[in-house]
């Protein structure tokens, strides 16, 4: 049964080579009949003033923010939305965006990821 079963497969390979090779066949041939061309290199980066030219986002208020708003931000999941927010209570608003290493869990890095989306 085993051999059975093996060459079915087999031969299904070989059916899905063919057909998979004879459709890009077909659409190499199209496209050499229609002189469709790849774009060139350069279409294809983004320019740095398109990047600037995008609206940014306001920045969230760490003494407004709700969980929800808070676990939107990268690094920011249920649990340390919950640690901010306990936090927030116990100490009063935050004076500093750095108020934040206070926090468990915040370090440095995760500082440094938050501060484009944050403000206080």
């Amino acid at each position: 049964m085993k051999a059975v079963w093996k060459a079915m497969r087999s031969r299904f390979q070989r059916r899905m080579a063919a057909i998979l090779g004879a459709a890009a066949a077909v659409m190499l041939a199209a496209c050499a009949w229609t002189g469709l061309r790849p774009p060139p290199a350069s279409a294809l980066v983004c320019a740095p003033s398109a990047v600037r030219a995008m609206p940014a986002a306001p920045a969230l208020d760490l003494n407004r923010a709700t969980a929800e708003e808070l676990e939107a931000l990268p690094g920011i999941g249920p649990a340390l939305a919950e640690r901010i927010l306990a936090f927030r209570e116990e100490n009063g608003p935050f004076r500093s965006p750095e108020e934040l290493m206070s926090v468990s869990g915040i370090g440095e890095a995760t500082l440094a990821g938050l501060m484009p989306y944050i403000s206080n």
